[in-house]
């Protein structure tokens, strides 16, 4: 998940870039940003909303570096901060839908999609049905999913970052796994 190095450095690099080390903080966004933007793509479903949500995930670090616990993983740190601001996007995407009465962000995605997919991309149409169908999830669902299947957390670590008892968890995945089972195939038909 994390190239290079452990946390005993990413610990180290926090305490640089705290200190005003432009290029520690640099580093530790190399370190991180891949396995963060395909955890942010699969929440949102959308590559670019993901590229941006990516980089309000570094600015919001970059502010935080001074509550950062250097005796806690940076991978976990910097996941809650990613999830507050998918949760924020999810929450703007649906007041502009309310209050406007915009057509559905995803309905345009799909058809920018469909006009985009030739058919020699049917792997990569079958990775974008599953990070829109992902997407779809209630947030419920979506958070443990993404946390456990996608990011490879245990139930336990997952728990304590949604705030949930690894019961929860569990159930929750469970539910997901069977709602994808529906959107993807109510998708193909």
């Amino acid at each position: 998940m994390i190239a290079g190095g452990g946390e005993r450095d990413d610990a180290a690099l926090a305490a640089r870039a705290a200190a005003g080390d432009d290029r520690a903080f640099a580093a530790l966004m190399g370190r991180h940003k891949q396995w963060l933007y395909r955890f942010i793509r699969r929440y949102v479903g959308d590559g670019e909303e993901a590229y941006d949500l990516l980089q309000e995930t570094f600015v919001a670090a970059w502010s935080a570096l001074g509550s950062y616990d250097a005796a806690r993983p940076m991978s976990a740190w910097l996941r809650r901060i990613a999830l507050n601001k998918c949760r924020d996007w999810n929450r703007r995407r649906l007041v502009r839908g309310f209050f406007y009465f915009a057509e559905s962000l995803d309905k345009r995605a799909e058809q920018n999609v469909a006009v985009e997919i030739g058919e020699d991309d049917a792997a990569e149409s079958e990775m974008k049905r599953l990070d829109r169908a992902v997407a779809a999830l209630p947030t419920s669902l979506k958070e443990p999913l993404l946390l456990t299947v996608f990011e490879g957390l245990s139930q336990r670590d997952a728990s304590e970052v949604l705030g949930i008892s690894p019961k929860a968890v569990e159930t929750r995945i469970r539910r997901a796994k069977a709602a994808l089972t529906r959107l993807m195939g109510a998708d193909s038909s």
